[in-house]
């Protein structure tokens, strides 16, 4: 039921027209429409230790061969691409939707990126890379004497 509030009055719009209502009601609220409305980008938490970057990328339901990870230059990039069908024997489709799954993420790199130690790893649904830093740029702790 929707509201329509003008100066001194409100409005039921289902009074109105219900069947404009119910039209609109199905529509969004039809599976086929409402899934495709929805971002499907994972949620990524980036964090930094003196040593190295770690990415993390909340991807469940995948496997580890699904993921496709590269590096050109400074940027990383992460990506998946998979297509699901499912098959059923003997039946007769009124709807039959095919299920893909794909998404690609990039990252910027800084200069401090040693491109020969990059890990990844993917286990209960979060892909985990990390990034080590050239030897140069982690900063050594040491106790500075005050004379």
């Amino acid at each position: 039921m929707a509201l329509i509030k003008l100066p001194g009055k409100s409005y039921n719009t289902d009074a109105v027209n219900p069947f404009v209502n119910n039209v609109f009601d199905n529509l969004f609220n039809d599976s086929f429409i409402s899934d495709r409305l929805v971002t499907r980008v994972p949620a990524v938490n980036i964090t930094e230790s003196p040593e190295a970057f770690n990415i993390e990328v909340a991807a469940p339901g995948l496997q580890k061969s699904d993921f496709k990870i590269n590096v050109d230059k400074n940027i990383i990039n992460i990506s998946v691409e998979k297509q699901e069908e499912k098959v059923e024997e003997g039946k007769t489709y009124s709807k039959k939707e095919f299920s893909y799954s794909s998404f690609s993420r990039s990252f910027t790199l800084p200069e401090v990126v040693d491109y020969s130690n990059i890990d990844a790893s993917y286990e209960n649904g979060v892909l985990d890379i990390k990034i080590g830093k050239k030897e140069e740029a982690i900063v050594a702790k040491r106790l500075i004497e005050v004379k």
